[in-house]
């Protein structure tokens, strides 16, 4: 049997002529986890492509192909499946976008993976097999990540990215931000691998850089120091993810600086306290930004700060004070965001009901572009005021003037900060 598993790229992120540099791209794990899944029986004969550093054969020869995607790439991966099909291969689809709208999505697979693939992708396989495979396949309620196979890393085009070695510890989130697709796709709930089993990974990849995809790892405090615990002994130098929380629990920032933390994606999100509690992200206090970027850098860690424009208390004065924030700041890293009501949600819902979404083009829904009426602006305004938020901020003068504020780990971070700066001026 030959099974090729496809993830089809958005258009910021082509191979040679999009927005992202190389330094940027990081090696997906869905692809590696799902060759890893296979069911050894089958003997299958396994081909993956990530698109975003390979090109897709729409001619291709396998028994079935697997195509994974998220809503910004669902219309590019639909054409892939309706091609396949034409020929007569089946197709299976999953991913979030399979999972926010999988009656949707039916309309161009022959089965749909709804929720986590852990336990469905291998049942599938072998029903497909026999000859019996099914249209839906739904997530088990008692999903589980402990017992499952690494993933093969080894399958991929190592020169595509900045590096191979990412991995995941923690899935899902306990949070319910409003803008947020996690809890809509697979609720408020946290699925964690034993310890023991992340750190076998890791020594198994012989890895002394990694990057934890994990969406909020930190909500589980008890989980996240015993990890960490863990993680001392390796001598590793890792970047993540983790919500504003760390703030307020020393023990476990201490710990993950000494394992070994030297970067952490943080969403402030926004800079108007109001603007956080209507999103259900009140946790995050605006009043405390300065001394949690003060308190990171003490520890030797960088930020990648995330910040979202479009809610609806945002005006065209927002994207001025949010650039400034980020350079009074010294923000290593700031990415920017647009409000994307993504379908399946729901805001999406609440949005649409209110005559506010104008554009159901998924392709454009890949948070650079605006696809719904924003409350105190135009949707030209937020496009306009998002890019000018992305070109202020990765001038050169900028860029220096928050590095030298922060002198933490700049000779990652310099890097990165000049590929953002060709995103930033590729936008368009």
């Amino acid at each position: 049997m030959k099974i090729a598993i496809l993830q089809p790229r958005g258009p910021l992120y082509k191979n040679k002529s999009g927005a992202f540099k190389k330094s940027l791209m990081y090696a997906p794990l869905t692809l590696t986890t799902l060759a890893a899944l296979v069911p050894q029986e089958l003997n299958a004969e396994i081909q993956i492509i990530d698109e975003g550093v390979e090109d897709i054969n729409p001619n291709l020869e396998a028994d079935l192909i697997a195509i994974t995607a998220i809503t910004g790439t669902s219309r590019r991966a639909y054409k892939f499946a309706d091609k396949f099909r034409s020929r007569g291969i089946p197709v299976v689809m999953g991913g979030v976008h399979a999972t926010l709208v999988p009656h949707e999505v039916a309309e161009h697979a022959d089965a749909v993976v709804v929720g986590y693939g852990e336990e469905n992708w291998p049942q599938l396989l072998r029903d497909f097999k026999e000859g019996k495979m099914k249209k839906f396949y739904h997530q088990s309620p008692n999903h589980s990540l402990a017992g499952m196979p690494f993933p093969r890393r080894y399958m991929l085009k190592k020169k595509g990215y900045t590096t191979i070695f990412s991995i995941e510890a923690a899935r899902g989130c306990l949070n319910n931000c409003d803008f947020c697709v996690v809890p809509a796709a697979w609720g408020r709930k946290l699925y964690q691998k034993p310890v023991e089993e992340v750190v076998a990974e890791i020594k198994e990849m012989k890895a002394k850089h990694l990057i934890f995809i994990d969406l909020s790892p930190t909500e589980d405090v008890n989980y996240s120091k015993k990890l960490y615990n863990a993680m001392i002994p390796l001598k590793l130098k890792w970047f993540g993810l983790s919500t504003t929380k760390i703030y307020h629990d020393n023990e476990l920032l201490q710990l993950a600086a000494k394992s070994g933390c030297k970067g952490l994606l943080i969403g402030f999100e926004s800079v108007d306290q109001k603007t956080l509690i209507n999103a259900n992200k009140g946790f995050n206090s605006v009043a405390k930004y300065y001394d949690l970027v003060e308190k990171l850098h003490s520890h030797g860690i960088a930020i990648n700060g995330c910040f979202v424009f479009g809610f609806d208390n945002d005006d065209k004065d927002t994207f001025k004070e949010t650039v400034e924030f980020v350079q009074k700041a010294n923000i290593d890293l700031p990415r920017y965001a647009i409000y994307t009501p993504f379908p399946g949600t729901a805001i999406h819902n609440k949005l649409k009901n209110e005559g506010r979404v104008f554009e159901d083009n998924w392709s454009l829904y890949d948070a650079q572009h605006c696809v719904f009426k924003p409350a105190q602006m135009t949707p030209q305004e937020l496009e306009d005021g998002a890019r000018w938020a992305w070109k202020e901020t990765y001038k050169l003068k900028s860029i220096f003037k928050r590095l030298a504020g922060s002198r933490t780990f700049t000779r990652v971070t310099l890097p990165l900060n000049l590929a953002y700066r060709y995103y930033a001026n590729n936008l368009h």
